[in-house]
Formats: structure tokens, sequence, C-alpha cells
């Protein structure tokens, strides 16, 4: 495992639950809910707001800006751009999820504005996704990924929008065009859930709030996420020398499951169970 990566799931995972820092989300409001509560498991305080008035006031005082474009409308996306600018200039990583890019022009559109109008650290996307918006084949069919190249589309967003792209699947690739870390942690049961993704994004943003360096930030989230969901499946025990968790019986009994097991790992058995490799391009 990359020792940045290690590090940060180490020492700044009790960092953020010691400071709490403030995730700031304009995101959708089909898993509105669920993102709140996934920040608090992981350690952070979130903020749900997208009214033009106050996001600016809010992106300047948050650890992060999480910006998701699953329900968007055109009034979401000006207010996504003013509280990305206004992160920007106080120094707060932004975070983009651009769900179901390619699906829609509205869609693809709204992304590369943002992206073009907002210094983004992150993009948390699925394979088809980052495939779309960095030019190469890739089917989405609503908001899922029907096709495209993972590890491809990582390292291929990363270098043209310079920012690292991160890229969710069976297996994960988080990119900065130059290094790439494939994270092999996750279970099946996660992709049975609406909104894993979208959780997936509100960690990244949690590591990004108190990890500098945004492909560790990024890295050590789905890592640590993949980690927890590993345990609600039951495959794993939190402890070192614990019994693992009964099996789920169906979705809400692993989404219970996975919020208690976010919520309770601690870095150094993340550490421990993180299965991430580093490539040299």
């Amino acid at each position: 495992m990359p020792a940045q990566v290690r590090a940060c799931l180490t020492g700044k995972l009790a960092i953020m639950r010691e400071r709490r820092p403030l995730v700031h989300h304009l995101t959708n409001y089909v898993t509105v809910n669920d993102c709140a509560n996934m920040v608090l498991a992981t350690g952070a305080s979130p903020v749900m707001a997208h009214a033009p008035e106050e996001v600016a006031e809010l992106a300047s005082i948050a650890g992060a800006l999480v910006l998701n474009i699953g329900t968007l409308t055109l009034p979401w996306i000006e207010s996504m751009i003013v509280a990305g600018k206004a992160a920007n200039a106080a120094g707060a990583p932004v975070i983009l999820d651009p769900v179901g890019a390619g699906a829609t022009r509205l869609r693809t559109e709204s992304c590369l504005r943002i992206l073009e109008s907002v210094k983004v650290a992150v993009v948390r996307a699925n394979a088809a996704e980052a495939a779309v918006l960095a030019g190469l084949d890739g089917e989405v069919k609503g908001v899922d990924a029907v096709s495209g190249d993972a590890r491809a589309a990582a390292q291929a967003l990363a270098r043209r929008f310079g920012v690292v792209a991160a890229v969710t699947g069976v297996v994960d690739y988080v990119s900065d065009g130059q290094r790439t870390v494939k994270i092999e942690n996750g279970d099946a049961w996660m992709a049975r859930l609406t909104g894993t993704g979208c959780m997936a994004s509100s960690v990244t943003g949690c590591f990004c709030a108190v990890e500098k360096a945004p492909l560790a930030a990024a890295a050590a989230a789905l890592a640590f996420y993949g980690a927890a969901g590993e345990i609600a499946a039951g495959r794993s025990p939190l402890e070192e020398a614990g019994p693992t968790w009964p099996e789920p019986r169906g979705p809400m009994s692993f989404k219970t499951a996975f919020f208690d097991a976010v919520y309770r790992l601690d870095g150094e058995r993340a550490a421990r169970m993180a299965r991430a490799s580093e490539f040299l391009k």
C-alpha cells in the first residue's frame, strides 16, 4: 500500500473524528439523508444546503465541498458554481460526483461547465461517467454504468482536467494522471443499495477535509469505505481477533450493518484490511 494512503488511514481518520470538520453538500434529494448520516458515521459534520443566498457563506467555512448532480436543475448548477468558487477562494477542496454524466446532454454539459468554472480536487465517478467526461467510450443507462474501462478512464479524466479521478466499481482506481492506485476492497452488497456511490463521494469529502493530498485522501476514503462494506457483509471481523458479523438477510439489514461498520471501524484496522497497490503509470 502507498505509504501516504496508510498514513491517511492511521492518522488522519482519528484527527477527523476529533475535529469533526464541516462537509458542505449540494447533493441530490434521493440520497441526501443517507449522505448526511454517512458523514456523521465517518466522523465529520454534514451540512446540506443549496440556496444561492447562503452557499458561498457555508462553502467558505467548510472543510470540504461535495457537489453531486444526481437530481440537478439549472438553478442548482448555478448554486454549485457559486459554492465551488467560494470554496476555491477559501482553500477548501471540492469533490464532484457527476451522476449520470453521459446519460443526457444536460448532465454532461453541466459537469463540464463545473469543471471549467471551479477548481475541482476530486471527481468521484463510475467508469462510464469518467470515460464520457474524459472523451473516451463509455455507456450510461440512467445513472448506472453499462460500460467503461475504469483504469483508463481514471487516468484520462485526471489528465484532461488536472484533477484526482476516483473511479469506483468492482475494483476502484484513483489517479492523478501520473500515479494510479488500485483498490480492491468492497462487497457486492454495496451495489444493491441506492446511493452507495453518493455516499462514497461524501466519505471522500470527509477525508479531503483533513488530508491535503487529494490522491491519498481519495484512495484512503475508498479503501476505508470498502473495508466497512466487507465487515457489514460478514466477510471480515471488525476487530483483529473478533467474530465476523452475520451475513445480511437482505439490502436493508446490510445497510444498517454498513453504517454501523463505518462508525466503528478505526484507522488501524482499516489500514490492515486495505488492499491498495500503486501502479507506476
